[in-house]
């Protein structure tokens, strides 16, 4: 497979999700990442998950979703002989990442005015809840919190159940994501200096909702929680059938058109209610009313193939598990396993989820152990046995 960023050297100060998402992107994208952790206790994440024997052996499923393909590195970063030892990899690195709150860094000594000075051309980026600067700047920030200030949760469910917290770290997620786009970027326009980049999470989500936001900005619509519908046509959504709802989207006249002939309601298509686009959004409860008494004499399954048979979009509404056993992700070598690990139960992770030249990204290491890298490491850069030793006695690695 075509390794885009192979030869390049990211360090990864980061914690728990947005961070390790981040640098995740980029070691699917064949950067060697050394992941930078407390000694002792490492990334929080590698107590977090579902497994409470792998959280114990600091290999929590949480760690394990986001880190395959790093080598770990322990190192004391309070310690004036763990600085050294990071700003000689600096020297060495094409970037660095870090999700500390602001400032953290500075107060280390660690900051970008001073890696720039040891490698003038790091890409240095700081990902945080709110960004470098700005009065909340200094404010503790988690998924959640940055989920609600966006307004995400004021739009997430409907009118009896608002407002909701999507089902999973969205937030920092997009953070991460972002940040992984932004140093593709700057590596691809890198001359003679590096760039510094502030990632806020909050502005990250909020540039991700760009069509509400955009009715809002321009059009003065407040968006409004809608559950499972569409806002932008009808009938969209999620529509009842006689085993369980599916998903439906006749956005398109032609579609809905061919909706009506598939329910044998050719009247739908003239009724002044429904006829035109914007009469469907006006009236989308009787609309929907009217759909679901025709769905009721089949099952989702049949629906589905009906509606897809006639070139209406549809699909079932399945659980993780059912949407992991689809055979269109199977077929796209979309799970990754790692059969050769020292964690007690096997380890199967998501790709990135493109493929490349016609093949899906790889990873030539499993999640690593906490330190297991740091030995490797110190003696790339010169350390011997015994002054190895001396910082593993001192607790620096």
């Amino acid at each position: 497979m075509h390794s885009p960023l192979s030869g390049i050297k990211v360090l990864d100060l980061t914690n728990v999700l947005s961070g390790p998402f981040c640098c995740a992107q980029l070691a699917w994208l064949g950067a060697d990442v050394i992941k930078v952790e407390v000694p002792g206790r490492g990334d929080l994440a590698r107590q977090l998950g579902a497994d409470g024997d792998l959280n114990a052996d600091l290999m929590g499923t949480s760690f394990l979703a986001q880190n395959a393909g790093k080598r770990s590195l322990t190192l004391n970063l309070k310690d004036a002989r763990g600085k050294a030892i990071l700003r000689t990899l600096v020297k060495g690195s094409d970037v660095l990442v870090e999700n500390f709150r602001p400032g953290v860094m500075d107060r280390l000594g660690l900051g970008y005015a001073v890696l720039r000075g040891d490698n003038p051309r790091l890409i240095y980026c700081a990902i945080s809840g709110f960004g470098q600067t700005g009065p909340m700047r200094d404010l503790p920030a988690y998924d959640q919190i940055i989920q609600g200030l966006s307004g995400v949760m004021s739009i997430t469910g409907d009118a009896q159940t608002v407002p909701q917290r999507v089902g999973y770290p969205l937030a920092d997620t997009i953070g991460g994501l972002t940040a992984a786009m932004a140093i593709n970027a700057a590596l691809a326009g890198r001359g003679e200096t590096g760039t510094f980049i502030d990632v806020s999470m909050l502005e990250a989500t909020l540039a991700t909702m760009g069509w509400v936001v955009s009715n809002y900005l321009i059009a003065g619509q407040v968006p409004q929680p809608m559950g499972n519908a569409n806002f932008t046509a009808a009938p969209s959504g999620s529509f009842a059938t006689a085993t369980g709802p599916i998903n439906l989207a006749a956005n398109k006249q032609e579609q809905f058109e061919a909706l009506c002939d598939l329910l044998n309601r050719p009247d739908l298509k003239t009724d002044p209610r429904f006829a035109t686009r914007a009469a469907r959004l006006e009236h989308r409860a009787p609309l929907s009313a009217e759909i679901e008494a025709g769905f009721a004499d089949a099952d989702a399954e049949t629906w589905v193939e009906r509606l897809n048979g006639a070139g209406i979009p549809a699909g079932p509404i399945l659980s993780v598990p059912e949407a992991l056993a689809l055979e269109q992700v199977q077929a796209r070598d979309f799970l990754r396993d790692f059969p050769e690990t020292e964690v007690k139960k096997p380890v199967r992770n998501a790709r990135a989820g493109y493929h490349l030249d016609g093949a899906a990204p790889d990873l030539d290491r499993p999640p690593p152990r906490l330190g297991q890298d740091s030995a490797a490491i110190l003696h790339d850069l010169g350390y011997d046995d015994a002054a190895i030793a001396t910082l593993k006695r001192d607790k620096v690695i």
